[in-house]
């Protein structure tokens, strides 16, 4: 039962491309580096490859990870310059027993090595949009310089349910020189376990990290747990948990798949888009929400939605239904929500007379 769910927009056109590789039957690690390279090669994106925003001295340093769920293989680049595919750097690295993640100077000699492009992944919008950035900063030292970070992050399963995660991304824009955040780290920017499902994340990197949250959510799935349900608990958890030490928590957004196509998501901001495509229901779509997504999904919650906005972006058949359904059931919630305000309104009331 194959499918391939992404973080954000951006990865659409790479989510279509997958989805119909893995129709075809191919696997799931050719797949997913077809939607992700698709994403890097785009020259708009401001935080992923090529046309990403550079850090604080100019330079755009990319990030990238690889895991393979059947042989728990794992490859990652950190602070790579100037080669057109990081997350295809990461694949071949994770075929090594040894050396599977590389830095800086040491990932560029791989990616020379074995043939990997080399091109200048700066662009002059780029530059422009850092030139303006650095002008800005120098006229008022209050404004926040740590501005777009939105990693693509994948999670792919084939029908001989292999499930592969992987990332890429230039992390933040005008971040310190050989700033890593979580992406190519395993078990925080994603996890994968063919056995299980695969998970992957995007947000602040530095709070990402601090709960291992892509383990985590496939570690409650090995325990038996749903997959959304999964998803919800570990970002709540640890957005609680940030909250409660440190008084503050930063942008943490996942997408998950279980080993039969089965997806879910959380998040703990507003606005938060990705990208899904199973064998079971053949669409493609993007859903922004506020804290949770709990439609659209066979593992549904049984607390309450706080917001649900969808936006089609490409439709096929069964969605009208779809969608009608999670209305209904949108609706129902509404009214057992009013039913029970309405409730304790008349038990106050009572009350009240009573006193």
């Amino acid at each position: 039962m194959h499918g391939i769910i992404a973080t954000w927009r951006m990865a659409l056109e790479g989510i279509e491309k997958a989805d119909a590789m893995l129709k075809q039957g191919k696997q799931a690690s050719d797949a997913i580096i077809t939607a992700i390279r698709e994403v890097e090669d785009y020259p708009y994106y401001k935080s992923v490859g090529y046309g990403g925003l550079p850090n604080q001295d100019g330079v755009l340093q990319m990030d990238a990870g690889y895991m393979d769920g059947n042989t728990m293989d794992i490859g990652a680049v950190c602070a790579i310059e100037d080669f057109a595919s990081p997350v295809s750097i990461a694949q071949k690295l994770s075929h090594g027993t040894v050396n599977n993640i590389l830095v800086g100077e040491g990932a560029a000699q791989f990616g020379k090595e074995y043939g990997f492009e080399q091109k200048t992944m700066l662009t002059d919008r780029a530059k422009r949009i850092y030139e303006k950035k650095k002008a800005e900063l120098a006229k008022n030292e209050q404004l926040r310089p740590y501005d777009g970070h939105d990693t693509v992050g994948m999670v792919c399963v084939d029908d001989d349910s292999c499930v592969i995660a992987a990332t890429s991304t230039s992390g933040l824009f005008m971040k310190r020189n050989g700033r890593i955040g979580d992406s190519p780290f395993v078990g925080s920017g994603y996890y994968a376990d063919s056995s299980v499902g695969g998970a992957t994340a995007t947000g602040l990197g530095e709070d990402i990290m601090k709960g291992c949250i892509s383990y985590e959510i496939v570690r409650r799935m090995a325990e038996g747990m749903p997959v959304q349900q999964a998803c919800e608990t570990a970002v709540n958890q640890l957005d609680a948990k940030l909250k409660e030490r440190r008084g503050q928590a930063g942008d943490i957004s996942v997408v998950a798949m279980d080993r039969n196509g089965e997806w879910g998501c959380a998040t703990n901001i507003d606005g938060f888009s990705f990208v899904v495509a199973t064998a079971v229901r053949s669409y493609i779509l993007r859903i922004e929400m506020k804290m949770v997504i709990r439609c659209l999904n066979r593992h549904r919650s049984s607390g309450w939605m706080n917001t649900c906005t969808i936006t089609v972006l490409k439709w096929s058949n069964g969605l009208w239904e779809e969608l009608l359904k999670c209305a209904a059931e949108v609706i129902m919630m509404l009214c057992r929500r009013i039913r029970a305000v309405l409730k304790e309104l008349s038990l106050t009331v009572l009350c009240i007379l009573a006193d």
